[in-house]
C-alpha cells in the first residue's frame, strides 16, 4: 500500500484546513494540480489566487479548473509569487486558510530545467505567505531538488521553517529517510 505521496500528504493537509467559499493561494501553478485541487476545495463561493511566470502553466491550470469547477473564481497572475503582497489584495491578510507551493520546475515544458524557483523569490514568497495566513491556515511547501540549483533551494526553504517562530507557525517534516533525494513535504501551521 505505502505512504501517501508528498503531494497528497500536502493536499490532505491542506484540506482539513479549507471551507467552502474560502480564499486559498497557489503560489507555484505549474500543470494546475493544486490549482484544481484548491478550486473544488473552497466551491463556487471562493477563490483561487494563482501565481506562475510561464503563460503555459496558467493556460492549462485555467483549462483544468474550468473542466472541475467551472464557477470557482479564479484569479491567475502571470507573475512570480514572490510579488503576492504587491499583487494581491491588501484585505486578504489573515484571511487565506491555504497556500501551497511546489518549487523546481513546470513538467513537460520545452524549457522545462530552464525556468526553475529560485531561493531568493521562494523565501520572499513565503514570508508573504505568512501575512495572508489566517490563524490555524496551511503553508504547504514541497521541494523538488533533482534538478540545478533544487538542492540549494531545498536547504534554504530548509533553513526557513527551522527559524521560523513558533509563536508564529508549528512545522511538519514529511520525507522518506531512505530516498535523501526524494521529493518532501514542508507544512506550517498558522498560529
Amino acid at each position: 500500500m505505502g505512504f501517501p505521496s508528498v503531494l497528497t500528504m500536502a493536499h490532505r493537509l491542506a484540506a482539513e484546513r479549507i471551507r467552502p467559499g474560502d480564499a486559498v493561494i497557489d503560489a507555484t501553478v505549474g500543470n494546475g494540480v493544486d490549482t484544481e485541487f484548491l478550486a473544488k476545495a473552497v466551491g463556487p463561493t471562493g477563490v483561487v489566487y494563482g501565481f506562475d511566470i510561464q503563460q503555459a502553466a496558467l493556460d492549462t491550470a485555467r483549462a483544468r479548473v474550468a473542466a472541475a469547477a467551472p464557477e470557482t473564481r479564479l484569479e491567475l497572475f502571470l507573475a512570480s509569487h514572490h510579488r503576492m503582497a504587491e499583487l494581491l489584495p491588501a484585505d486578504l491578510k489573515g484571511r487565506i486558510s491555504a497556500v501551497m507551493f511546489n518549487l523546481g520546475y513546470l513538467p513537460g515544458a520545452e524549457d522545462a530545467r530552464s525556468v526553475v524557483t529560485r531561493p531568493e523569490t521562494t523565501l520572499a514568497a513565503l514570508d508573504a505567505s505568512l501575512s495572508f495566513l489566517r490563524p490555524g491556515g496551511a503553508l504547504t511547501v514541497v521541494v523538488y531538488t533533482g534538478h540545478e540549483g533544487g538542492l540549494e533551494e531545498g536547504e534554504a526553504v530548509d533553513k526557513w521553517a527551522r527559524a521560523l517562530p513558533v509563536d508564529i507557525g508549528q512545522v511538519v517534516l514529511y520525507r522518506m529517510a531512505q530516498r535523501p533525494r526524494a521529493p518532501y513535504l514542508i507544512a506550517v501551521e498558522r498560529k
